[in-house]
């Protein structure tokens, strides 16, 4: 059976003072600052998180810097990627049960994840692995599903078709060369020259040091390229990219003319 509970009981049952990374102003990392708060009851579809572990990154700074893409009204926490233990449900959670270890992102504006209770949309959470860890659960969530939205939802690859990944040694890199693995494409890939061996254990057919070796010369047509790092690399990978091919970047706008 659910518990929903108000944020006067969960203050009541909590001992110490919940702890929050908040920014009033965007700037740099002096704007941070460590402040008491008392988590808030889960309303309807949302869940409330014991932090165990967050993860960091990229879009963090950007959000507090203020440069982010999506509205980010003030103050607010920072943090999107959690790892943790159900403290509390709200009205209408399903799955989601107080003392479950639970892993993911916490709201669709990758707010919210550094304090010691986070508030996360329940839909955007799933239910840790036993075996694994807090802290690595808490690096997974962005960025293995911006490997996944890249491969299944923008690009529509199916199995047998091709994708060569330019910097594949990165967190999304690593991710969208173990998922296309999975789901039976051919996994083209680049890398820094002392990434290579790695980036081939995680499953690529062929690794191309991304500095010295110009992959455009050596690769048939390519269903689609995801393109992790931008500049030049981006404008030869449309040398390999079939006609009618997807290139999808998470670091600059394909330039048109060049398409």
């Amino acid at each position: 059976m659910t518990t929903v509970v108000t944020s006067r009981q969960l203050e009541a049952r909590l001992i110490a003072p919940s702890k929050a990374s908040r920014i009033h102003r965007f700037g740099g990392p002096e704007v941070i600052s460590l402040e008491d708060m008392v988590p808030a009851a889960p309303g309807k579809g949302e869940v409330l998180v014991q932090v165990k572990a967050v993860g960091v990154g990229p879009w963090d700074a950007r959000i507090r810097a203020g440069k982010s893409i999506l509205p980010q009204p003030l103050p607010l926490t920072l943090g999107s990627d959690i790892s943790g233990v159900v403290e509390a449900v709200g009205p209408g959670v399903i799955g989601f049960a107080e003392g479950d270890e639970v892993f993911g992102v916490t709201n669709p504006h990758f707010t919210g994840g550094y304090a010691d209770f986070a508030i996360a949309t329940a839909a955007m959470l799933a239910n840790k692995p036993a075996t694994l860890p807090h802290i690595d659960a808490a690096s997974v969530p962005v960025v293995a599903v911006t490997a996944w939205q890249a491969l299944f939802e923008q690009a529509r690859l199916t199995p047998g078709q091709s994708v060569l990944v330019l910097g594949a040694a990165g967190n999304v890199g690593a991710f969208a060369v173990q998922l296309a693995r999975r789901a039976g494409l051919q996994v083209q890939a680049t890398s820094s020259a002392r990434d290579l061996g790695y980036v081939r254990y995680l499953g690529a057919d062929t690794v191309f040091d991304g500095a010295s070796r110009w992959f455009e010369c050596h690769l048939p047509p390519i269903d689609a390229v995801i393109d992790l790092i931008g500049g030049e690399n981006q404008a030869l990978s449309f040398a390999v990219l079939r006609q009618g091919g997807t290139l999808i970047s998470t670091v600059a706008p394909p330039d048109q003319l060049v398409a």
